[in-house]
Formats: structure tokens, sequence, C-alpha cells
């Protein structure tokens, strides 16, 4: 269970988030929805511990995996190694995630020679095949052109059944196809 109790948060006296409460259960599905700055990153930053609430409580029993808003790849490692860190997966299952999303062919490439898209499904990839039992996906399609946003959207939905997955995104359509209750901030 990921539970937030009336979380609030500034940033240099600026307030991002006041009194938000949100309780996610195994199996859930929600998007928060809502303009630039209302704080939705900043939600993954608290859940995830990389930020500190002023006040309120966060409660996360899940194991969690996180695609951030930015790539987050590491540039010395290649597509596989990027994976590997963080995914006890088989090389089969990891080749599986890959051909999914259309970069097999790059396992052994580094970030620099990725573009932007093929960079933001390596990191899909990395992430679903972490052992969760919450995905938070924080704008999980930026960089990516629509027949690849139908790729990540049905893996997305195939490795994620059963868990709790937390959208963040600015396309409704998005929330819609991956079956998420929503959440205006």
């Amino acid at each position: 269970m990921l539970e937030l109790k009336n979380v609030s948060f500034s940033y240099d006296g600026r307030q991002v988030l006041k009194d938000f409460s949100l309780c996610v259960d195994k199996g859930q599905r929600v998007c928060l929805f809502g303009k630039s700055g209302v704080g939705k990153s900043t939600l993954v930053r608290l859940i995830t511990g990389l930020e500190k609430q002023d006040c309120g409580e966060i409660i996360n029993t899940f194991t969690t995996s996180v695609l951030f808003q930015e790539d987050r790849l590491l540039p010395f490692k290649t597509v596989l190694g990027n994976i590997k860190m963080f995914s006890k997966k088989s090389d089969e299952e990891i080749g599986s995630v890959l051909k999914s999303l259309g970069i097999f062919e790059c396992k052994d490439e580094y970030p620099g020679a990725l573009s932007g898209g093929m960079a933001r499904r390596v990191s899909l990839a990395r992430t679903l095949l972490v052992d969760g039992d919450l995905y938070i996906f924080d704008e999980p399609f930026s960089a990516l052109d629509s027949y690849n946003i139908n790729l990540a959207i049905d893996l997305i939905n195939t490795c994620t059944k059963s868990k709790a997955v937390v959208l963040i995104t600015h396309d409704m359509d998005d929330a819609v196809r991956l079956n998420c209750d929503i959440i205006n901030l």
C-alpha cells in the first residue's frame, strides 16, 4: 500500500503541495493529472524519499520501480548494463522486453549513441524489468512517436497486471489507455 496523508511541501518558501492525500492499493491504477508546476513530479520525489515532506505522512509498503521524467541512464554502461544494474531478470526476459519496445538491436550501445526516443524506451524497459509491486511512470511517453507510445502502453499493461501503478502525464488519453483513475492536482 502507498498512502500519503496530508502531505505538504515547499521549495524555497513556495508551496507546491498542501495537505495532499492519496491511497493506492495493490492492483489500483491512478493518474496524477494537472498543469505544469502543480507538484506531480515532486510527489514522485517524495514517494521515493528523494525529498522530505514539510509535514504529513508517507507510508509505502510496496517494492517500487520508478521511471523518472529524466532517463537517468549511466553513460558508462551499455543498454544491457543499465538494465542489469537493477534487474535480476534473465537475458531472455530482458531481450523479450527490448524486442517488444523495438530496441533489442541497440542492447550493446552506450546511451550517448541513442536517440531521445530510444533512451526513453531503454529507461522504460529498465523500470519494467524490476520486480516491483508499485510502478511509477513520470511522463513515460515523452520523446516517443505514436507508434512507440502504442508499443509502450501495450507492454506496460502486460507487465503491470495486478500491480499498483501511478502515472503522471499531461495526456488524458494515456491515462485512459492505461485504465487509470484520474486524480487532478
